[in-house]
């Protein structure tokens, strides 16, 4: 597992209390740690959207993706 983009810390959480992070296994999938906004957001989802009962809808900040899209390999 390898984090992808900037830690926490060089984003500027120093007591851990808001820590989204990404990472990337070793299988090639994407990890994300952010905010469980399933109860709010699912019933917003477009028409075409869907997830199961064990997918949760996770928010991270901005700052996290955008810092972590030169990690991110196009292909």
């Amino acid at each position: 597992m390898r984090r992808i983009g900037a830690s926490p810390r060089a984003r500027g959480s120093v007591s851990g209390a808001n820590c989204p992070d990404i990472f990337e296994l070793a299988d090639g999938n994407f990890a994300v740690i952010g905010t469980d906004a399933t109860d709010s957001l699912d019933p917003g989802l477009p028409s075409d959207a869907s997830r199961a009962d064990y997918e949760r809808i996770v928010v991270i900040t901005r700052e996290t993706l955008i810092r972590a899209k030169a990690d991110i390999p196009d292909a």
